[in-house]
């Protein structure tokens, strides 16, 4: 447990009992049969703010978001964000969402607006950035306007990278550094 996490103990107790939960789901469960079940499990009093099949995201507040795994898949991805956030090279870390904390089945990155992404609708930009990001090792899997949103200096960033890779000693990637 993160001694300065901005969830409190029971909240991160809640997290483990349905990730302990979570591996004894069947894999024919429909999303909304899964997330009902990790609602009730995890109990949070904050709001949903979105959910795909692998991960359900509650907004703290806060300035915050938290993203808590659904599935395996969600957990890999919660670990693969915050470790490419964590070791890829500084020139790409500006395009991705910022993690704050992380730990078995849950992940905290900054809140971002996601508001503008249907209104601006730039495929050039996102053309732009995925070529960024294959400069930089890094094999953007899944990027797409519904992955993206804007900083405060209105730069795209990715919010959700969790299917990304990175392979800085790629073959593939040598020419391009």
């Amino acid at each position: 447990m993160n001694k300065g996490s901005m969830l409190r103990p029971e909240e991160i107790q809640a997290i483990d009992s349905w990730v302990a939960k979570m591996g004894k789901h069947h894999f024919f469960e429909t999303t909304t049969q899964r997330m009902t079940s990790a609602t009730k499990t995890l109990n949070l009093q904050y709001e949903m703010i979105g959910h795909g099949y692998n991960r359900i995201v509650y907004d703290l507040d806060n300035g915050y978001i938290l993203k808590v795994a659904l599935s395996e898949v969600g957990m890999v991805a919660n670990a693969n964000e915050a470790h490419i956030y964590n070791n890829c090279r500084e020139e790409v870390r500006k395009y991705i969402c910022p993690v704050s904390e992380y730990d078995s089945g849950w992940i905290i990155m900054k809140k971002m607006d996601t508001s503008v992404r249907h209104v601006v609708l730039d495929y050039m930009k996102l053309i732009k950035l995925e070529i960024i990001f294959l400069k930089y090792g890094m094999i953007p899997i899944d990027l797409r306007i519904a992955n993206v949103a804007f900083s405060e200096e209105q730069e795209m960033v990715v919010i959700d990278y969790g299917l990304f890779t990175m392979d800085l000693k790629s073959p593939v990637f040598r020419w391009f550094i």
